[in-house]
């Protein structure tokens, strides 16, 4: 009877170990099921740079993970099914969750499970969920820089070494004004008529079409020109929506408001805004529309 007491104790024990790179991580298995060790590794960002309108593609050197500033979070989750059996997050500026940024060990039972990884931009009081290989979203204000992937993997007596690609699944908005900042005034406010914040890790397509709004304050000093972004989830791989801009004082009144109807939006592109934003009765047509292709991230697990 001891002899069987230890071994179910030692399968529990396996069952539940993962290395110090997954501290606060949750494995859902049963004690008596057999484990694997299961390691998933981010190697590089390979970057390409595609030019508009012939998308004609020039390589760059790969670019390390830890030296992509833009990339501060990583989620890595598995699920048998809607079961989640392991979640972790990495943040770069907080060293306890991992031993090296971008690296994850952990035991799962042997099975085929759908890995989700997703690698964003993370700042102070962002709210970020992942409940599932097709919900995930921002609950905060705003949109970060995402990169997704959902693949299946299959974990034997052996384990697994899993090797992924994440691509980047957001557009980008750069609103950029043509005459100077004035003194009083403090913020820009932008409202998408489409599009959400969250998405489904799978397509990488927005799970809301509603639209939302947010608030930047801009760097440029008064009596310069600004220049601001944003991110938001297509409904599409390409969207498009009006575009409500409004400049705020320090209370939040609006003094200038300028509608920008049917903006073409499209994933992995920064579609810029371009025009007079402070002008007392500006021209109907003073807004420009530019598109351009960001530069291509891919990340390589």
């Amino acid at each position: 009877m001891k002899k069987y007491f230890f071994i179910a104790a030692a399968m529990l024990l396996a069952a539940t170990s993962c290395t110090n790179e997954s501290v606060e991580t949750e494995v859902k298995n049963n004690a008596e099921q057999v484990t694997a060790p299961v390691t998933v590794r981010i190697n590089d960002f390979s970057i390409t740079t595609e030019d508009m309108p012939s998308g004609g593609g020039v390589t760059r050197a790969a670019q390390n993970v830890t030296n992509y500033d833009a990339v501060k979070a990583i989620d890595l989750a598995f699920y048998s099914g809607e079961t989640e059996v392991y979640k972790h997050t990495q943040l770069r500026t907080d060293n306890t969750t991992f031993t090296t940024f971008g690296n994850f060990s952990c035991n799962l039972p042997v099975g085929t499970y759908t890995m989700v990884a997703i690698a964003r931009g993370y700042s102070d009081g962002d709210e970020f969920t992942l409940t599932s290989p097709t919900a995930a979203g921002y609950t905060s204000e705003r949109v970060r820089e995402t990169f997704c992937a959902t693949q299946s993997v299959t974990v034997t007596l052996t384990g697994a070494n899993v090797s992924v690609t994440l691509n980047r699944v957001m557009a980008k908005l750069q609103i950029a004004s043509t005459d100077n900042r004035p003194s009083g005034v403090s913020k820009i406010r932008t409202t998408y008529a489409a599009g959400g914040k969250s998405f489904n890790p799978t397509t990488g397509l927005a799970t809301v079409n509603n639209g939302f709004s947010l608030t930047n304050t801009p760097s440029a000093a008064v009596g310069s020109t600004i220049r601001v972004e944003s991110f938001l989830f297509l409904a599409t791989d390409e969207q498009t929506m009006n575009i409500t801009l409004e400049v705020l004082d320090t209370d939040e009144n609006v003094l200038f408001t300028r509608v920008v109807p049917n903006v073409p939006m499209k994933r992995n592109r920064c579609t810029i805004l371009r025009g007079a934003l402070f002008a007392v009765e500006p021209s109907a047509a003073s807004f420009q529309v530019e598109t351009a292709w960001q530069t291509d991230h891919t990340v390589n697990f």
